[in-house]
């Protein structure tokens, strides 16, 4: 059989890949902090047909090797951790991060299982804690103090605005670069009641996607480095905005087309090769 055809059809294959891919990334291209993924290639093993010489005692000149690819096949399948541009929507509790942090949410109650997300949509459930579109919780150093207490980034607990202090009903809250979140009570007294814990990984790419815009820790991502926004290079915190994705539409198009065609190519390999096949039968008649 010739080896062509199955070039042609590992050619397909890693095409199609590199298509689903793109239309993911066409899909969420609105969706809140969404990461573009991208496709590398790369090509399989040779066979060889004979093996380099170098020049012969008679002065002959050395020779190159000669090998014939056997296709093609995915090496490595990138998430693109670029940020994307924040987009302003008004809402207290709309938070965008501008730097290489990721918010931590809790998918228990006791906090011990966590996620880590760009995607900086919470709201407030019936116990004024802070929860993500999945109810999973925002973590990071609760306290409820009218002194502004020490911040400890290592303490990860669900945080919490409360609708109610001491009789007092909630007036008003915001949520500061660093993270502090501040509440306004109708008697006129201010309560620093929490700040926002980041985290950052020595490598974003090895970080595993697990849907509704989370990540897990991963054996090649690294352990995570917890720290309070605007300090250790984990960015800050900007309320009423949103991260839009990052995906360049134009890019996916562009690649779109070219893998169409490439596909159509190695479709095209096969059906020569096969042709060829043809002609080697006709040869019996």
């Amino acid at each position: 059989m010739l080896r062509s055809m199955y070039s042609g059809v590992s050619g397909m294959k890693t095409n199609q890949t590199k298509m689903d891919v793109i239309g993911n990334n066409i899909a969420n291209s609105t969706t809140t902090a969404f990461k573009a993924g991208r496709v590398q290639f790369r090509d399989l093993f040779s066979q060889s047909q004979a093996r380099a010489q170098g020049p012969s005692a008679a002065g002959r000149g050395g020779v190159n090797p000669k090998q014939v690819g056997q296709g093609v096949s995915v090496s490595a399948i990138d998430t693109l951790f670029e940020g994307g541009s924040m987009q302003p929507t008004g809402r207290d509790l709309d938070l965008g991060i501008e730097g290489e942090g990721f918010f931590v949410v809790a998918t228990d109650r006791e906090g011990s299982k966590l996620r880590f997300t760009r995607d900086g949509a919470f709201y407030k459930d019936q116990d004024g804690f802070l929860v993500n579109a999945e109810g999973f919780r925002l973590l990071g150093d609760r306290f409820q103090s009218t002194e502004l207490p020490d911040v400890d980034p290592s303490v990860r607990e669900p945080l919490s605005i409360p609708n109610e202090i001491e009789g007092h009903k909630l007036d008003s809250f915001s949520i500061d670069e660093s993270g502090l979140i501040t509440g306004v009570y109708d008697d006129g007294s201010v309560y620093y009641l929490g700040s926002i814990t980041l985290a950052k990984f020595e490598n974003n790419g090895g970080l595993e996607k697990k849907g509704g815009n989370t990540y897990e820790e991963s054996l090649n991502s690294g352990e995570p480095v917890y720290e309070t926004a605007a300090a250790g290079g984990m960015g800050v915190v900007r309320q009423g905005c949103l991260e839009s994705s990052n995906v360049d539409l134009a890019n996916e198009f562009t690649d779109m087309i070219v893998t169409s065609r490439a596909y159509q190519a190695n479709s095209r390999i096969i059906t020569t090769s096969d042709e060829m096949l043809q002609e080697l039968i006709n040869l019996k008649r």
